[in-house]
C-alpha cells in the first residue's frame, strides 16, 4: 500500500499573513489590520479606539485571546508596523509564488479569501475588483494542474462587523457570512472543488479571530453557535450550488497524553482531548454531545438558539475533516509540572520529547496518533492540511538557505502519515505543510519564524524587498512529490 495516485500534496498558507495589499484592489479593512508585531514572548498588540477618541492597546496572547474593550473601535495608528499590511505580499507576487509551486509539483494549493476583499465591510456589497483578484490566482493555479483548496474565513473578518456588530455574537452574521459564501460558490463554481469553512474552528476567539468583545463561555459559546449554524448552512448551500463540492472542516488538533498512569491525569487528558472533538461531533455528526450539554449546565451557561438550528446542524455535515498538527501535549493534575505552549494550547511538557525554537513539541508519532484517533471516531476522509516547522532560517551570502533540520522534520511526519495510511487504515486525502512560502506568524507576528520551502526577503521591521530564494527543503520536497511519497 502507499499513498493515493491522486493524493493532495501541496502548501498552505491564509490571506491575512501571505497575501498583503491590504488597502488595494477594493478591500475594507479587516480586524488583523488593527494587529501589530510582536515577538517569541512579546505579545503582539490590537490597537483601537475609544469612543472620546483616546487610544488604546492590549496584548494579543498567543492563543489570541486579545480582550478589545467595549464601545471602541479597531484603529490603525500611524509610525506603527502592523505585519498583515503588506504580509509577503502574494497580492503582487502570485505568479511568481504559484510557479515555484508548480516546479516543485503541488497538486493543491491550500490558501483562505480575504472576506473584506470581497465585502469590504463585510455586508451584501460585492468588490468586483476583489472577486476578479482570486479569478486571476485560480486560473494561474489550474494552469500549472493545482487544485485550489479554499478556507472560507481563515481567522480574520471584516472590521465593520467587529466594531458595529460584536462580532459573531450576532446572529445578524450568520447571513451576512452566507450571502459572501453563496458569492464565491457561485463566482468560482467551475474552479474550486474543494472547501473548508473556518479554520481551526475550535480556536476562535477574541476580537481579532471573530469580533467579539467579550470572551467569557457564555459570549464565546454563543458565537460558536452562531458559527456552527453558518457553516452548516454554508455547506448545504455550496452543495446546492455545485455538487461536486467537497466541503469540510478543520480544527487545530494537539493531542494530550496523561502525564502518569494516575486516573486523574487520564481523565485530564480526556477532558483536554474533548476541546477538539467537540467540534468535530458538531460538525461531523451533527449534534451537541451529551458530555458539553452537561457543562453547560454546570457552567450555567444558556445558548440561545431558534427553532431549527439543531435541524440545519444535522443536515449541514461534513464532507472531510482538515486539521493542523503540529505537536503533541501532556495533561496533569500536577500544578507544578512545567507548562509549555503552541498553536493556541497550553499543556505540559513532555519530558520524552524535543521542542522547537518556539517551544513547541516534536512528536512525528503524535501525527498518526492522531489520524487514528479521529478516523476512528469519525470515519471520514482526512486532509492534514497544517504542519510545519517554524525555524529561524539564515540566508548564506550566496542566497543559499540550508534547512536540513526542517526537512527532517517534515521526512518523519510524513514517514508517520504513511504508516496510518499502510498499516492502519486510515483514508487520507492529502497534504499541505503550512507556511509553504514563508509567511508572517500568526501567534508572534514575526518573519523570523519561517516555514517555508521558499525565502522570503522580508524581516521583522519591515525591511526587505520581498525577493523569493529556494530553500534546500524545496528540493527535497519537490522530489518527495515527484515518488508520491516513496523517497523521503
Amino acid at each position: 500500500m502507499s499513498f493515493n495516485q491522486d493524493f493532495l500534496w501541496g502548501g498552505a498558507t491564509a490571506a491575512n499573513q501571505h497575501e498583503g495589499g491590504y488597502q488595494e484592489g477594493g478591500r475594507g479593512l479587516s480586524t488583523f489590520d488593527a494587529v501589530t508585531g510582536g515577538g517569541y514572548k512579546v505579545p503582539r498588540l490590537v490597537t483601537y479606539k475609544n469612543v472620546d477618541g483616546s487610544i488604546g492597546k492590549v496584548p494579543v496572547d498567543s492563543t489570541m485571546t486579545g480582550q478589545v474593550p467595549v464601545h471602541t473601535t479597531g484603529t490603525i495608528l500611524e509610525d506603527t508596523f502592523y505585519p498583515s499590511h503588506n504580509a509577503t505580499d502574494f497580492y503582487h507576487h502570485y505568479k511568481e509564488d504559484i510557479a515555484l509551486m508548480g516546479e516543485m509539483g503541488f497538486k493543491c494549493f491550500r490558501m483562505s479569501i480575504s472576506w473584506s476583499r470581497i465585502c469590504p465591510d463585510g455586508r451584501y456589497q460585492v468588490n468586483e475588483e476583489g472577486l476578479a483578484f482570486y479569478d486571476a490566482v485560480f486560473d494561474e493555479l489550474h494552469k500549472y494542474g493545482i487544485e485550489p483548496v479554499v478556507t472560507i474565513n481563515h481567522f480574520d473578518m471584516p472590521m465593520y462587523l467587529a466594531d458595529h456588530y460584536d462580532g459573531w455574537s450576532s446572529r445578524k452574521l450568520i447571513d451576512f457570512f452566507l450571502f459572501y459564501a453563496r458569492t464565491i460558490f457561485t463566482r468560482y463554481k467551475d474552479k474550486v472543488k474543494y472547501w473548508m469553512t473556518f479554520n481551526e474552528i475550535n480556536v476562535l476567539s477574541g476580537w481579532c479571530q471573530i469580533g467579539v468583545h467579550d470572551n467569557s463561555p457564555q459570549n464565546l459559546y454563543q458565537a460558536h453557535h452562531h458559527i456552527f449554524v453558518a457553516s452548516a448552512r454554508a455547506i448545504q448551500l455550496g452543495h446546492e450550488i455545485n455538487p461536486e463540492n467537497k466541503i469540510g472542516m478543520m480544527v487545530a488538533y494537539t493531542p494530550s497524553y496523561p502525564m502518569t498512569c494516575k486516573p486523574e491525569d487520564v481523565l485530564e487528558a480526556l477532558q483536554f482531548n474533548r476541546q477538539k472533538t467537540f467540534y468535530m461531533d458538531v460538525q461531523c455528526k451533527g449534534y451537541y454531545p451529551e458530555y458539553k450539554q452537561k457543562e453547560f449546565e454546570r457552567e450555567h451557561i444558556v445558548i440561545k438558539m431558534e427553532d431549527k438550528d439543531l435541524e440545519t446542524i444535522q443536515a449541514g455535515t461534513v464532507d472531510f475533516i482538515g486539521f493542523s498538527y503540529y505537536m503533541s501535549t501532556v495533561s496533569s493534575t500536577d500544578p507544578d509540572v512545567e507548562r509549555t505552549e503552541g498553536n493556541q494550547f497550553l499543556g505540559c511538557k513532555n519530558p520524552y520529547l524535543t521542542t522547537s525554537d518556539w517551544g513547541w513539541t516534536v512528536d512525528p508519532l503524535g501525527l498518526r496518533i492522531a489520524l487514528n484517533q479521529i478516523y476512528d471516531q469519525y470515519h471520514l476522509p482526512m486532509f492534514v492540511v497544517e504542519n510545519g516547522l517554524g525555524a529561524p532560517d539564515q540566508m548564506e551570502e550566496d542566497g543559499s538557505v540550508h534547512d536540513s533540520y526542517r526537512e527532517e522534520y517534515l521526512r518523519n511526519h510524513i514517514k508517520a502519515m504513511k504508516d496510518a495510511v499502510d498499516l492502519d487504515g486510515v483514508d487520507l486525502m492529502g497534504y499541505t505543510p503550512w507556511g509553504c512560502i514563508d509567511i508572517v506568524s500568526a501567534g508572534t507576528g514575526e518573519m523570523k519564524k519561517r516555514y517555508g520551502f521558499v525565502y522570503v526577503e522580508r524581516y521583522d521591521d519591515g525591511t526587505g524587498d520581498f525577493s523569493r530564494r529556494k530553500k534546500d527543503s524545496f528540493y527535497w520536497y519537490k522530489h518527495v512529490i515527484e515518488t508520491n511519497g516513496e523517497e523521503i
